[in-house]
């Protein structure tokens, strides 16, 4: 499905401003579709926004169906008396630039265990709310809620080193663990209740202001994952759960060594047998908390790397085929002609771009890669084409004005050719390059609010290949202002987007 010349912002709901360490799911977001609608903006784009593990990646959760609780905003469970206001007060000093994940996960869950147990006390339960969703959500609600209590009791050990005939899902072990750990799945439930709740609410905003949300559909999920615990046989694990071989892609401009992601593989055979029934779930889910999916890794659904299960390095490892085309035409059969765009970076073949061009997927240009004698000429503005997205960066990059600074600073080709190929002599590359992306023939533009506030790499989301450090960056409610919405309204009037 193509979309329509428009343009947009990236930026996740953790880098909101507030004042509980971590950007929710309350007035600010709202307030920051206020600036998007001022300024012209037609598409949000954010992270996955599952309930995160390992890293505090939003591309490594504990489900690909739920809802990060981290997100949930206490003021509105204020609102609903879930909470007192008592309860916000002596709130720990948390940095407004940056998530403490550590102190952010303790004092969230404290607060969210506050409401539930509220919510039996108060008898506030909202009884046939509460029971379509957990009725609507049950194909995979009961299993993340009994993981999550399993995860907890286990002090968060990964699910292979559980109780062996609980982590083996025994049917007599299930019922025995469901019995002893009911308070726990029912507060797991709860707060998925909320999550999704709070979330349908912003992107009711959204769309009432002619935005619609992208969202971030990462191609594997988490090994500690109550997805890969509910249905093993559908991933590289053996019958005592140990990876058989895991996801990652060989050495790159991003790492020499590779990325070792740690990803289970699918049983491609397996999911075949119901005619990919597991993917059609998570595409369905998918929509309806976003309006646009983005595939992150696209080139994994027509040949993955594989890489053995203990290895140490991405380095070696082997390409083997993947059922895209058979996948992609389950999903259409299933839900129509569902609006999908392509991550499609890396090292990209000729069968890769057939399977995106097969059914209109528009892939990814990055404005950074494209400059100097190295530069992928690919993503040169000229070289554009309609159906595509083009970004100055994304979420993996430096910010725009990092990079250039850098580049500068090392007098680099790379500078000077970015310079005369936008004909820019001056000091204000970064919106220099928004303009440039704005120009393109792409239909579709998204710009990292980082750079369109022309912050350094003081802001950089992620660092591949980094386990910790990541994802932290946070804006303050000062750097949003109506002469910057104004100025972006300008740019969407002028490139017609």
């Amino acid at each position: 499905m193509k979309i329509n010349r428009s343009a947009g912002m990236l930026l996740h709901p953790t880098s909101l401003p507030g004042p509980y360490g971590i950007g929710d799911l309350g007035y600010e977001a709202f307030k920051f579709i206020d600036f998007m609608k001022e300024a012209g903006q037609k598409l949000w784009q954010v992270f996955p926004l599952g309930p995160t593990g390992f890293g505090d990646s939003p591309y490594q959760c504990f489900s690909a169906f739920a809802g990060n609780p981290l997100l949930i905003s206490p003021d509105i469970l204020v609102e609903e008396k879930l909470l007192d206001v008592s309860d916000l007060q002596g709130i720990p000093h948390f940095d407004v630039n940056n998530v403490q994940f550590g102190e952010v996960i303790n004092f969230k869950h404290s607060l969210l265990e506050k409401a539930f147990n509220n919510s039996i006390e108060r008898d506030i339960r909202f009884p046939e709310e509460f029971e379509e969703f957990c009725n609507k959500n049950e194909f995979w609600l009961e299993d993340f809620a009994l993981f999550m209590a399993g995860k907890k009791h286990y002090q968060g050990k990964i699910w292979a080193d559980w109780d062996k005939d609980f982590a083996a899902r025994k049917p007599e072990a299930l019922k025995i663990w469901k019995e002893k750990l009911a308070k726990d799945v029912e507060y797991q439930k709860f707060i998925q209740f909320h999550f999704f709740k709070q979330w349908n609410a912003i992107k009711a905003y959204a769309n009432e202001k002619e935005i619609s949300v992208i969202g971030d559909l990462p191609i594997y999920v988490s090994y500690d994952s109550s997805d890969v615990w509910a249905d093993p046989e559908l991933f590289s694990v053996n019958e005592e759960g140990k990876l058989t071989s895991v996801a990652g892609v060989p050495p790159d401009y991003f790492s020499p060594t590779g990325q070792l992601w740690g990803n289970p593989l699918y049983n491609w055979d397996e999911m075949k047998k119901d005619n990919f029934a597991w993917w059609i779930k998570r595409f369905s889910q998918m929509y309806k908390l976003v309006d646009i999916v983005r595939i992150d890794h696209f080139r994994g659904f027509e040949a993955y790397y594989k890489i053995a299960g203990d290895a140490k390095t991405a380095e070696q490892g082997e390409w083997v085929k993947a059922p895209g085309m058979e996948l992609f035409k389950a999903v259409k059969k299933a839900l129509g002609n569902v609006p999908i765009l392509a991550e499609d970076l890396g090292v990209i073949t000729p069968e890769v771009e057939e399977l995106r061009d097969h059914f209109e997927f528009p892939g990814m240009k990055i404005l950074q890669f494209a400059f100097g004698d190295t530069g992928e000429k690919r993503f040169l503005p000229h070289n554009h084409t309609e159906n595509s997205v083009v970004y100055t960066g994304s979420h993996d990059n430096e910010t725009t004005a990092g990079f250039f600074w850098r580049e500068r600073d090392q007098n680099s080709g790379i500078y000077h050719a970015a310079q005369d190929y936008m004909n820019f002599w001056g000091e204000e590359m970064c919106e220099a390059l928004i303009k440039t992306a704005y120009k393109s023939v792409a239909n579709i533009v998204i710009i990292p609010l980082q750079d369109i506030f022309n912050l350094g790499n003081e802001a950089r989301m992620n660092f591949p290949g980094q386990a910790a450090g990541n994802w932290t960056w946070r804006f303050t409610a000062n750097q949003l202002n109506s002469g910057l919405a104004q100025k972006y309204n300008h740019f969407v009037k002028m490139y017609a987007r």
